[in-house]
């Protein structure tokens, strides 16, 4: 938001002696950040001066020897410019002038003396979009009222200063320089100036020849005036003035004017050629890969979330972003019609961001003040009938579904001081009130605040209290410790300690993003659900809110195997974000291994049979040891299904674990996910002393071969049956596939353990399970038992 110094002291009275960077830092410290403070035209030292001599260049074909009568003294200077000649009034560079191409120094140009420079507008530092031809391809020729000697900026009226606004996004108000006066207002306790709104209407009325029809609800107002025999010419300078200092380039009076409005009141205007629209305005959704060509000669393709005005048989405009070409007011465009309105903020929203953000959708998107849509429509006609010698048709036609009313809030004077640790006495709280515009009427310790309409940021007492910080000033609040009821603080102690069991076992938490792209949100799970969007995503990549946290842990990876990595053990702890029936989230685990996991002074390549190692250990820590399982239902498409499983514990699945399928990546990547809402709602319990055994135990290993199709997990859980109490533990030391077997066959190898708690085992005990064990197996599985 850029804002001119002259344009807002039309409505507010700025003390004199306040420079533009002391009004700068002030609005600064009422919450207003800006970026930079400055004259409109930097350059410094220039004079107005009349050529009186000009003679070809001795040695140049197109350079000119110029005698300047600049006032005080007549210099030389060497020019170049194609327009020089006797006679012109010129903008002249003295010595030591500093323009943004340097500071002017007298010198020698091919032999002759040169004491400064004839310059062009664009040479002194405006922007190149609002130069005319003339004032790009040479220097500028004043008129005859230029007095010699004078300040050619004052001249032009481009002595103007501006300040460079970051706003923020809630206060859409001060998009507009009557918003900024009320601003200003509240620092310098000034009141602002009524804006002339005043016109004459003839006899003809808009209704009898003109209608409107409303087809959508997604248009909460609509205002229209139509004005006739309009004189299309350039605009006065002040207008095409404070159009520049806010960054708009000026075209002719009537499009001017439709601008100079918006930047007055905050309401955007668009203005129709009345003659080629006809006598209908329809407003109504587009349909779908509607067509419309815009005033910037290109065709949209529009979606059903566009609105569109329109005549009866075709789209004319783009409500809220641009309007048609076939309408555009042009150099004989002789009546117009007034569109004022206010439109869906969220829809427009999304129109500006797929086709064109604009000046009008910029304002329609933070919400307009349904008071100033009426104001600004006067404006215009007021503005039109002044300087455009426009006749203003009676009557209007109006289509109103909005609440006008100003807004009513109750607070205490306890409530802010109590917030803002202040001591303020009701007197002062109104007084800030009143600074603002804002009215109070007060009850007890109890304020009555009526917000005006123009303040869409304010609807709950916070809001207030916010204003009234800002107003009384931060810097003025002391600082103090606050005094509150205090309560024993609390943490997920189950999170911190899956987090330490995991940095225990080696693994290095990362923190990455939530948001990712659409692709990503439903991959590595098949959960049926709804991926959450975001409504304005700065990217494509970071369109959606994430599902699993596995893609995220793979960007990690690739990041870091790009920088020669070689191994890599990283979890992290975060959540997951869906729409089922309603929008919700849970908390996850997420763990990637890749490469040589280090284990003490060894390393060993990571392997499915590791990273399930980690999952037992973590899941025993836990307390939820003999009751989980792998299993291989659910497996998710992008994970490799011979390598892979699901994680259940009491029968419910809670996470996978695998190696990622080789069409994602060829590299040996071992990953698990565990929703630990559903991991952690089966309850555990306490924790009971065992002791450990004074007897010697006995290990006994056995391998089978068995068809491919037998998992380890079911023979671990016949072993563990059969062994019975004295079996302790059940481990798979090694699985063989190779020529040595058939192809349908592979070889486990277990080691079991045995102890009694209460005497030494015998061989003859452990022997007599053992060969249980043997023949259920060999019997069940039909699995051979190797080297018998």
């Amino acid at each position: 938001m850029l804002l001119s110094r002259k344009f807002v002291s039309d409505y507010i009275d700025i003390p004199k002696e306040e420079t533009i960077k002391d009004l700068a830092n002030k609005l600064t410290d009422v919450g207003n950040e800006f970026d930079y403070a400055e004259k409109l035209i930097p350059a410094t030292n220039l004079v107005i001066g009349e050529v009186i001599e000009c003679n070809d260049h001795p040695d140049s074909d197109h350079l000119h020897v110029c005698k300047v009568d600049v006032g005080k003294e007549i210099l030389q200077i060497v020019c170049g410019a194609p327009n020089v000649r006797k006679g012109i009034k010129v903008i002249v560079a003295l010595d030591g002038a500093v323009l943004p191409g340097g500071v002017i120094k007298k010198g020698i140009i091919r032999g002759v003396e040169s004491n400064g420079m004839i310059c062009s507008i664009e040479e002194l530092g405006l922007d190149h979009k609002f130069l005319q031809k003339e004032d790009i391809e040479g220097i500028k020729e004043l008129d005859n009222g230029a007095k010699i000697g004078e300040d050619p900026i004052t001249y032009l009226q481009l002595d103007d200063e501006v300040i460079d606004f970051d706003l923020t996004a809630n206060r859409g108000d001060l998009l507009s320089i009557l918003g900024m006066a009320y601003e200003i207002g509240s620092i310098y306790d000034k009141k602002v100036k009524e804006i002339d709104l005043s016109y004459q209407e003839n006899k003809e009325k808009i209704v009898e020849h003109f209608k409107v029809d409303i087809k959508t609800n997604n248009c909460s107002l609509f205002l229209a005036k139509k004005a006739l025999n309009i004189k299309i010419m350039e605009s006065p300078s002040f207008i095409k003035n404070r159009l520049i200092a806010s960054g708009i380039r000026p075209i002719n009076n009537v499009v001017d004017i439709s601008n100079y409005v918006m930047l007055e009141v905050g309401q955007p205007l668009h203005f129709y050629d009345a003659d080629r629209l006809g006598d209908t305005l329809v407003v109504r959704m587009a349909e779908k890969e509607e067509k419309l060509i815009t005033l910037d000669n290109q065709e949209r393709i529009l979606t059903e979330e566009d609105i569109v005005i329109a005549t009866d048989k075709e789209a004319i405009g783009l409500a809220g972003v641009m309007g048609g070409l076939s309408t555009e007011v042009e150099q004989d465009t002789k009546n117009i019609i007034i569109e004022s309105a206010i439109f869906n903020s969220t829809l427009i929203r999304k129109t500006s961001n797929k086709i064109l953000r604009s000046e009008a959708s910029n304002r329609f998107e933070k919400g307009i003040d349904p008071n100033r849509t009426y104001m600004a429509i006067n404006r215009a006609c007021h503005l039109l009938e002044k300087y455009a010698n426009a006749k203003i048709v009676s009557e209007m036609i109006c289509y109103d579904k909005t609440d006008k009313e100003d807004k009513k809030i109750k607070i205490t004077v306890q409530n802010i001081n109590d917030v803002l640790g202040t001591k303020l006495e009701v007197e002062e709280i109104c007084d800030i009130f009143r600074r603002l515009g804002f009215f109070t009427s007060v009850e007890k310790d109890e304020i009555e605040v009526t917000v005006p309409t123009r303040r869409l940021d304010i609807s709950i007492k916070e809001d207030l209290i916010e204003e009234v910080g800002r107003i009384y000033g931060v810097n003025n609040i002391k600082g103090k410790l606050p005094v509150t009821s205090m309560k024993k603080g609390s943490y997920d102690k189950t999170t911190r300690q899956i987090r330490n069991k995991m940095i225990s076992l080696g693994y290095n938490e990362v923190l990455s993003y939530s948001l990712v792209n659409e692709e990503e949100a439903s991959q590595y799970t098949n959960d049926f659900f709804d991926v959450v969007k975001l409504m304005d995503p700065l990217t494509e990549d970071r369109s959606c809110l994430r599902y699993s946290m596995i893609p995220s842990l793979m960007k990690i990876w690739e990041y870091n195997k790009k920088r020669n990595i070689k191994d890599i053990s990283i979890f992290e702890i975060g959540k997951g974000f869906h729409k089922k029936d309603t929008y919700g989230e849970n908390n996850r685990l997420c763990a990637l291994m890749y490469g040589s996991y280090y284990l003490g002074l060894h390393n060993q390549k990571v392997d499915f049979y590791m990273i399930k190692g980690i999952v037992e250990e973590l899941l025993d820590y836990l307390g939820y040891q003999n009751r989980y399982s792998f299993t291989i239902e659910n497996i998710p498409k992008e994970l490799h299904p011979g390598i892979s499983a699901s994680i259940s514990v009491n029968r419910d699945i809670v996470g996978i674990i695998g190696k990622v399928h080789p069409s994602i990546t060829k590299e040996d990547i071992y990953i698990f996910e565990i929703n630990l809402d559903q991991l952690l709602e089966k309850k555990v319990g306490k924790m009971k002393y065992k002791e450990i055994s004074k007897f010697p135990g006995i290990t006994k290993d056995l391998a089978f071969i068995v068809d491919k199709n037998i998992t380890a997990g079911e023979i671990v859980s016949t072993i563990k049956k059969v062994g019975g109490r004295l079996l302790k533990e059940v481990r798979i030391f090694d699985v063989y596939t190779g020529d040595k077997l058939h192809n349908n066959q592979k070889s486990i190898a277990f080691s079991l353990y045995f102890e009694d708690p209460k005497k030494t085992l015998c061989d003859e005990e452990v022997m007599e399970i053992f060969n249980k064990i043997i023949k259920k197996i060999s019997t069940e599985y039909q699995a051979i038992l190797r080297d018998k």
